[in-house]
Protein backbone atom coordinates (compact mmCIF):
# COMPACT_ATOMS: atom_id res chain seq x y z
CA UNK A 1 0.00 0.00 0.00
CA UNK A 2 1.04 3.41 -0.99
CA UNK A 3 2.43 6.12 1.05
CA UNK A 4 -0.48 8.53 -0.18
CA UNK A 5 -3.35 6.04 1.15
CA UNK A 6 -1.92 6.04 4.64
CA UNK A 7 -1.79 9.94 4.46
CA UNK A 8 -5.75 9.55 2.90
CA UNK A 9 -7.01 7.41 5.93
CA UNK A 10 -5.20 9.84 8.42
CA UNK A 11 -6.78 12.98 6.69
CA UNK A 12 -9.54 11.64 6.05
CA UNK A 13 -10.66 10.86 9.29
CA UNK A 14 -8.85 13.81 10.96
CA UNK A 15 -11.01 15.79 8.63
CA UNK A 16 -14.47 13.78 9.74
CA UNK A 17 -13.98 14.15 13.38
CA UNK A 18 -13.27 17.88 12.39
CA UNK A 19 -17.14 17.65 10.77
CA UNK A 20 -18.71 15.45 13.48
CA UNK A 21 -16.90 17.65 16.45
CA UNK A 22 -17.29 21.17 14.68
CA UNK A 23 -20.87 21.06 13.48
CA UNK A 24 -21.74 19.99 17.50
CA UNK A 25 -20.07 22.80 18.44
CA UNK A 26 -21.49 25.43 15.77
CA UNK A 27 -25.16 23.89 16.36
CA UNK A 28 -25.31 23.45 19.79
CA UNK A 29 -24.02 27.43 19.89
CA UNK A 30 -26.44 28.67 17.69
CA UNK A 31 -29.71 26.32 18.50
CA UNK A 32 -30.58 28.37 21.97
CA UNK A 33 -31.02 24.79 23.71
CA UNK A 34 -33.10 23.29 20.88
CA UNK A 35 -31.60 20.02 20.79
CA UNK A 36 -33.04 18.75 18.14
CA UNK A 37 -31.82 21.44 15.95
CA UNK A 38 -28.53 21.19 17.13
CA UNK A 39 -28.43 17.08 16.35
CA UNK A 40 -29.82 18.20 12.60
CA UNK A 41 -26.77 20.30 11.68
CA UNK A 42 -24.67 17.96 13.06
CA UNK A 43 -25.99 14.90 11.15
CA UNK A 44 -26.55 17.15 8.20
CA UNK A 45 -23.08 17.97 8.12
CA UNK A 46 -20.91 14.90 8.94
CA UNK A 47 -23.51 13.09 6.09
CA UNK A 48 -21.87 16.18 3.91
CA UNK A 49 -18.18 15.88 4.42
CA UNK A 50 -18.47 11.90 4.58
CA UNK A 51 -19.87 12.46 0.80
CA UNK A 52 -17.07 14.39 -0.02
CA UNK A 53 -14.05 12.66 1.77
CA UNK A 54 -15.41 9.13 0.47
CA UNK A 55 -15.74 10.19 -3.27
CA UNK A 56 -11.96 12.36 -2.90
CA UNK A 57 -10.07 9.90 -0.84
CA UNK A 58 -12.14 6.66 -1.88
CA UNK A 59 -9.53 5.67 -5.15
CA UNK A 60 -6.23 6.76 -3.43
CA UNK A 61 -7.57 4.42 0.14
CA UNK A 62 -10.55 2.97 -0.01
CA UNK A 63 -11.87 5.93 2.36
CA UNK A 64 -12.34 3.62 5.61
CA UNK A 65 -11.63 6.15 7.82
CA UNK A 66 -13.10 3.57 10.47
CA UNK A 67 -11.54 0.56 12.30
CA UNK A 68 -14.60 -1.71 12.17
CA UNK A 69 -14.69 -0.85 8.33
CA UNK A 70 -10.84 -1.88 8.21
CA UNK A 71 -11.21 -5.26 9.96
CA UNK A 72 -14.56 -6.06 7.71
CA UNK A 73 -12.00 -5.54 4.80
CA UNK A 74 -9.40 -7.77 6.55
CA UNK A 75 -12.22 -10.77 7.52
CA UNK A 76 -12.99 -10.87 3.65
CA UNK A 77 -9.41 -10.86 2.76
CA UNK A 78 -9.18 -7.84 0.79
CA UNK A 79 -6.96 -6.20 2.92
CA UNK A 80 -3.73 -7.15 4.02
CA UNK A 81 -3.15 -7.48 7.76
CA UNK A 82 -0.33 -4.76 8.12
CA UNK A 83 -2.22 -2.73 5.81
CA UNK A 84 -5.20 -3.49 8.23
CA UNK A 85 -2.89 -2.32 11.48
CA UNK A 86 -1.33 0.67 9.79
CA UNK A 87 -4.83 2.19 8.73
CA UNK A 88 -6.16 1.71 12.24
CA UNK A 89 -3.43 3.35 13.95
CA UNK A 90 -3.71 6.36 11.47
CA UNK A 91 -7.34 6.46 11.72
CA UNK A 92 -7.29 6.62 16.09
CA UNK A 93 -4.37 9.70 15.32
CA UNK A 94 -5.87 11.47 12.80
CA UNK A 95 -8.95 11.51 14.87
CA UNK A 96 -7.59 12.74 18.06
CA UNK A 97 -6.16 15.50 15.92
CA UNK A 98 -8.72 16.55 13.93
CA UNK A 99 -10.68 17.01 17.57
CA UNK A 100 -7.75 18.83 18.74
CA UNK A 101 -7.52 21.25 15.40
CA UNK A 102 -11.52 22.07 16.28
CA UNK A 103 -10.44 22.89 20.04
CA UNK A 104 -8.16 25.14 18.23
CA UNK A 105 -10.73 26.55 15.61
CA UNK A 106 -13.34 27.22 18.42
CA UNK A 107 -10.82 28.95 20.92
CA UNK A 108 -11.87 25.83 23.20
CA UNK A 109 -8.97 24.04 26.00
CA UNK A 110 -7.25 21.91 23.30
CA UNK A 111 -6.99 18.74 26.15
CA UNK A 112 -10.84 17.76 27.41
CA UNK A 113 -12.66 14.83 28.52
CA UNK A 114 -16.03 14.27 27.64
CA UNK A 115 -18.37 14.06 30.45
CA UNK A 116 -21.54 13.39 28.41
CA UNK A 117 -23.15 10.29 29.66
CA UNK A 118 -24.03 7.66 26.69
CA UNK A 119 -24.56 4.50 28.51
CA UNK A 120 -26.59 1.57 28.95
CA UNK A 121 -27.97 -1.89 26.97
CA UNK A 122 -30.06 0.18 24.83
CA UNK A 123 -27.40 2.61 23.29
CA UNK A 124 -24.96 -0.17 23.01
CA UNK A 125 -27.67 -2.52 21.07
CA UNK A 126 -27.57 0.93 18.92
CA UNK A 127 -24.03 0.80 18.28
CA UNK A 128 -24.41 -2.69 17.21
CA UNK A 129 -27.30 -2.13 14.94
CA UNK A 130 -25.67 1.76 13.65
CA UNK A 131 -22.42 -0.60 12.81
CA UNK A 132 -24.17 -3.87 11.09
CA UNK A 133 -26.29 -0.79 9.15
CA UNK A 134 -22.80 0.67 8.23
CA UNK A 135 -21.32 -2.22 6.67
CA UNK A 136 -24.65 -3.29 4.88
CA UNK A 137 -24.65 -0.27 2.73
CA UNK A 138 -21.32 -0.70 2.08
CA UNK A 139 -21.38 -3.82 0.96
CA UNK A 140 -24.51 -3.87 -0.43
CA UNK A 141 -23.40 -0.90 -2.51
CA UNK A 142 -20.29 -2.36 -4.06
CA UNK A 143 -22.26 -5.03 -4.67
CA UNK A 144 -24.74 -3.03 -6.64
CA UNK A 145 -23.99 0.30 -7.63
CA UNK A 146 -19.76 0.77 -6.24
CA UNK A 147 -20.16 4.41 -7.54
CA UNK A 148 -23.24 4.89 -5.31
CA UNK A 149 -20.84 3.92 -1.90
CA UNK A 150 -20.47 7.64 -1.02
CA UNK A 151 -23.93 9.22 -1.38
CA UNK A 152 -25.48 5.56 0.62
CA UNK A 153 -22.47 5.69 3.15
CA UNK A 154 -23.70 9.49 3.65
CA UNK A 155 -27.38 9.42 3.48
CA UNK A 156 -27.17 6.13 5.68
CA UNK A 157 -25.30 8.16 8.63
CA UNK A 158 -27.11 11.36 8.35
CA UNK A 159 -30.16 8.90 8.78
CA UNK A 160 -28.77 6.93 11.55
CA UNK A 161 -28.12 10.03 13.70
CA UNK A 162 -31.90 10.03 14.25
CA UNK A 163 -33.31 6.54 14.32
CA UNK A 164 -30.76 5.37 16.52
CA UNK A 165 -30.47 5.90 20.61
CA UNK A 166 -26.93 6.67 20.33
CA UNK A 167 -27.02 8.57 17.53
CA UNK A 168 -24.75 6.45 15.51
CA UNK A 169 -21.13 6.97 16.39
CA UNK A 170 -20.45 3.38 14.24
CA UNK A 171 -16.67 3.70 13.92
CA UNK A 172 -14.15 3.04 17.48
CA UNK A 173 -11.90 5.53 16.21
CA UNK A 174 -14.69 8.25 15.97
CA UNK A 175 -15.66 6.90 19.25
CA UNK A 176 -12.25 7.18 21.36
CA UNK A 177 -12.20 10.58 19.67
CA UNK A 178 -14.82 11.50 20.91
CA UNK A 179 -14.16 10.93 24.26
CA UNK A 180 -11.88 13.62 24.22
CA UNK A 181 -14.05 16.18 23.69
CA UNK A 182 -16.24 17.83 26.15
CA UNK A 183 -18.92 19.37 23.81
CA UNK A 184 -21.93 18.57 21.98
CA UNK A 185 -20.46 15.45 20.04
CA UNK A 186 -18.61 13.74 23.39
CA UNK A 187 -18.86 10.33 24.82
CA UNK A 188 -17.68 9.86 28.74
CA UNK A 189 -14.10 8.19 28.45
CA UNK A 190 -15.75 5.39 30.95
CA UNK A 191 -18.93 4.73 28.20
CA UNK A 192 -16.61 4.50 25.32
CA UNK A 193 -14.89 0.71 26.02
CA UNK A 194 -18.29 -0.60 25.71
CA UNK A 195 -19.66 1.08 21.96
CA UNK A 196 -16.30 0.24 20.55
CA UNK A 197 -16.67 -3.17 21.65
CA UNK A 198 -20.16 -3.52 19.92
CA UNK A 199 -18.82 -1.99 17.27
CA UNK A 200 -16.10 -4.64 16.78
CA UNK A 201 -18.77 -7.38 17.35
CA UNK A 202 -20.96 -5.91 14.51
CA UNK A 203 -18.14 -5.60 12.16
CA UNK A 204 -17.45 -9.41 12.49
CA UNK A 205 -21.03 -10.71 12.57
CA UNK A 206 -21.82 -8.28 10.03
CA UNK A 207 -18.78 -9.15 7.50
CA UNK A 208 -20.30 -13.06 7.49
CA UNK A 209 -23.59 -12.40 7.24
CA UNK A 210 -23.27 -9.94 4.89
CA UNK A 211 -20.74 -12.45 2.95
CA UNK A 212 -23.87 -14.43 2.27
CA UNK A 213 -26.18 -11.89 1.40
CA UNK A 214 -24.58 -10.33 -0.93
CA UNK A 215 -22.49 -13.85 -2.44
CA UNK A 216 -22.01 -13.66 -6.43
Amino acid sequence: MSLRAYASEALGTGLLLIGVVGSGIMGESLADGNMAVALLANAIATGCILYALITVLGPLSGAHFNPAVTLAFWLRGEVAATTALIYVVLQISGGLVGVWLTHFMFELDLFQLSTKARSGPAQYLSEFIATFGLLFVIFGGLKSRPDAVPTLVALYITGAYWFTSSTSFANPAVTLARSVTDTFAGINPGHMPMFIVMQLVAAVVGTFALRWLFAK
